[in-house]
């Protein structure tokens, strides 16, 4: 079977279940696991973020969207000469991925039509469920639900171990910096099985634009960091856009230094398996006494420099 995987969280558990082999084409962001960078790219952005601060992306982004204008390119002649079996693409977001019609019309140029396999989750409970699903696409039925099986299990314990903390802490967790959004979809989810509030989210709701003045009325006591698709090191480079504004200092999260920035990209913004690891990193930046130290995919932002 040759498999095209438009989607990170995708090729993630094509990998997982054993099926790396099977791919032939992935997007630019397809980097875990390390063995399939070595894939071919189909799908590369058309605006260069890595080079832009965060409101510049936001404004080029609607630019964008108000001209019609696609934020991903797909390699034609490549996607031609692979000619797959199966294509796994989502219709989630539009600003994280090819659009549906880019996607039929490179689709209506192959001889023979390719299945298609459209993810679209909102929760936690739906991103493991699409392992099944991947799995029963490329006929790893069995590796699928014994790997579900054990993600299931794994947010099971966090949630019972979390339940015996002494207080659940609210939470503000930042999925844009400039603007500022908050976190929606598995997000809130995630924050409630690790046992705390979301104060400005709810479950399977989408992420939100919101104003300063919303974060300090939440007073948040845990703010978690997590711009969309940003490792620490990105967000750290414009964190200031934050930690500027007015009244920064007055916020309980800052004064209790539970101020945290976390690799978005591989655990929270990414609809993939390490959610689940996610769900143990929030368990520990919220309760610390009940989940140990502070894991490596995250960092305290103190009142002095990031450490």
């Amino acid at each position: 079977m040759k498999i095209c995987s438009l989607l990170p969280g995708a090729t993630e558990v094509v990998a997982a279940l054993g099926a790396t082999g099977d791919l032939v084409g992935i997007t630019h962001e397809c980097d875990y696991p390390p063995e399939v960078r070595t894939k071919p790219v189909l799908v590369r952005p058309t605006i260069d973020a890595d080079r832009r601060l965060s409101h510049e992306i936001d404004r080029e982004v609607k630019a964008a969207a108000a001209a019609a204008a696609e934020l991903y390119a797909l390699d034609l002649p490549l996607f031609a000469r692979l000619q797959p079996d199966l294509i796994i693409t989502q219709d989630l977001c539009h600003v994280c991925a090819i659009t549906p019609t880019q996607l039929q019309r490179a689709v209506a140029t192959l001889p023979a039509p390719p299945r298609i396999l459209s993810l679209n989750p909102v929760g936690l409970d739906d991103v493991i469920a699409d392992v099944e699903r991947i799995g029963e696409a490329i006929g790893r039925t069995d590796e699928a639900r014994a790997y579900a099986g054990r993600l299931r299990a794994r947010v099971a314990a966090v949630r019972e171990r979390a339940a015996r903390a002494a207080r659940r802490p609210r939470v503000a967790c930042l999925e844009w910096l400039d603007p500022l959004y908050v976190g929606g979809h598995w997000v809130p989810e995630m924050v409630a099985i690790a046992g705390g509030l979301d104060a400005l989210a709810a479950p399977g709701a989408p992420s939100r634009r919101v104003e300063w003045e919303e974060v300090l009325a939440a007073a948040p006591d845990v703010l978690v960091l997590m711009p969309c698709s940003f490792t620490i090191e990105r967000t750290l480079r414009e964190v200031d856009r934050v930690t500027s504004r007015p009244g920064w200092a007055s916020l309980p999260a800052v004064k209790a230094d539970r101020v945290f920035v976390v690799d978005s990209s591989g655990y929270f913004s990414r609809p993939s398996p390490r959610l689940v690891d996610g769900v143990a990193v929030l368990a520990a930046l919220l309760h610390p006494d009940l989940f140990g130290p502070l894991p490596a995919c995250a960092t305290r932002l103190g009142p002095g420099p990031a450490r």
